[in-house]
């Protein structure tokens, strides 16, 4: 069951970042391409170069914010990228040019940051400046918002929830004669920069994703063979098959497509204890990875 409910969510992201895109299995070349002819030739070299310096668990994330930033991008304008925002925030190229932290994004890498920015500015353009925001986290639907004084039973207010995620509050009438809401997730919607993100995360996976020019190669750098084999092992004792496993993981890439292919997070809950390990390994990140093997070995 798990593994159909992550095949069904890779054929909806390829479907949609091939409406998006026009790629269904997109690569990092194609994409750097793609948003070369939209972004310009700086924007884009500027994003590679911080797509190719964050940690390769973190590739994918990074590209698909590329993927989040060509479609905004395509949407509202070049202009999007030189407009300061009356004094409180820089333009978006000079946070691109000097990795300043903006709020309310400043948790993210700038890439995200920026992708977040222009989700949220498409879905302000295509369905008006947000009331209010919502954490979906709960799903109780009555009065999460604060309703302004002019509403009037119907009204249908605007609620953000995540990045360029909205969704619509109907103002009703509550027994005190005073204005309520009651969130209508049926309206749940995301602008496209958004789907761009989620899509092409989504569809292209932890990878390897090669960037253009990139030398050396950081997946072709080799891995402690014993650490690698041990979390070969533990994949095949819980249920990963031969084929799924693939041969002797030697260097980081083949760790990376084989994290890929277990679909990890789709199974049961011991399997977290393994991608800290992978991750720790593909990442090259020594400091950890002692005491995460013992996480590992203790797992059931």
């Amino acid at each position: 069951m798990r593994e159909a409910h992550a095949e069904d969510a890779r054929s909806q992201a390829r479907r949609l970042i091939r409406d998006l895109l026009g790629e269904d299995r997109p690569t990092a070349a194609r994409l750097l391409d793609q948003a070369r002819a939209v972004l310009g030739g700086d924007r884009t070299e500027r994003a590679a170069g911080l797509a190719r310096e964050a940690p390769l668990t973190r590739r994918s994330s990074e590209l698909a914010a590329v993927a989040a930033l060509h479609v905004g991008t395509a949407d509202l304008g070049g202009e999007w990228w030189t407009r300061s925002r009356g004094g409180k925030q820089p333009p978006p190229d000079e946070v691109l040019a000097t990795a300043m932290a903006v709020e309310p994004w400043s948790d993210l890498t700038v890439l995200e940051m920026l992708a977040a920015w222009i989700s949220d500015d498409v879905a302000d353009v295509l369905w008006g400046p947000p009331t209010g925001s919502a954490d979906l986290n709960s799903w109780q639907a009555e009065d999460r918002v604060e309703v302004p004084e002019d509403a009037r039973a119907g009204d249908r207010l605007v609620v953000a929830f995540d990045a360029g995620g909205r969704l619509d509050a109907v103002v009703v009438d509550r027994r005190d004669g005073l204005p309520g809401s009651n969130l209508d997730f049926g309206s749940l919607r995301y602008s496209r920069p958004a789907e761009a993100q989620w899509s092409w995360g989504v569809a292209a996976g932890l990878g390897p994703h090669p960037l253009p020019g990139e030398t050396p190669d950081p997946y072709a750098e080799p891995v402690d063979s014993a650490v690698s084999a041990a979390l070969r092992d533990w994949a095949v004792r819980h249920g990963a098959t031969g084929e799924i496993a693939g041969p002797a993981w030697d260097v980081r890439g083949d760790v990376v497509a084989a994290v890929e292919r277990v679909d990890w997070m789709w199974r049961s809950a011991e399997w977290f204890a393994w991608w800290r390990v992978a991750s720790a390994l593909i990442d090259g990140d020594e400091e950890h990875l002692t005491a995460r093997l013992a996480d590992l070995a203790s797992a059931p």
